[in-house]
């Protein structure tokens, strides 16, 4: 039987302007406790903004995180970000027991 506990994480997406700006923002999260690990990669953006399709290099933060901590994560997130409005998308996931039992270690509970 495959080891699929209920959703025991949560992952959380967001993309910054730089690698430094983006690696910033991750050991900032690591540091107040708020992931568990944060996994950069560089990403090449198309959108829309103000109208105007814009295209940008970029690097995509996934975030690792308690469920319990998804609030001050978002929080810190808009706060430490250099976008006036970041990307922030949240989903729930389930991890292998190991896998879930270090996110937790890793992220203590916090006050919300």
């Amino acid at each position: 039987m495959p080891d699929n506990p209920a959703p025991s994480l949560c992952l959380c997406l967001t993309t910054e302007a730089d690698a430094e700006r983006a690696e910033a923002l991750a050991e900032a999260l690591l540091q107040r406790g708020l992931a568990a690990c944060v996994a950069l990669t560089p990403v090449r953006s198309l959108y829309r903004w103000r109208g105007v399709l814009e295209r940008s290099q970029e690097v995509q933060l996934l975030i690792k995180t308690r469920p319990s901590r998804l609030g001050e994560l978002e929080a810190a997130v808009r706060q430490l970000h250099s976008y006036d409005t970041p990307e922030w998308i949240h989903w729930p996931a389930a991890a292998s027991a190991a896998y879930g039992a270090w996110v937790a270690e890793s992220v203590p509970e916090g006050c919300s």
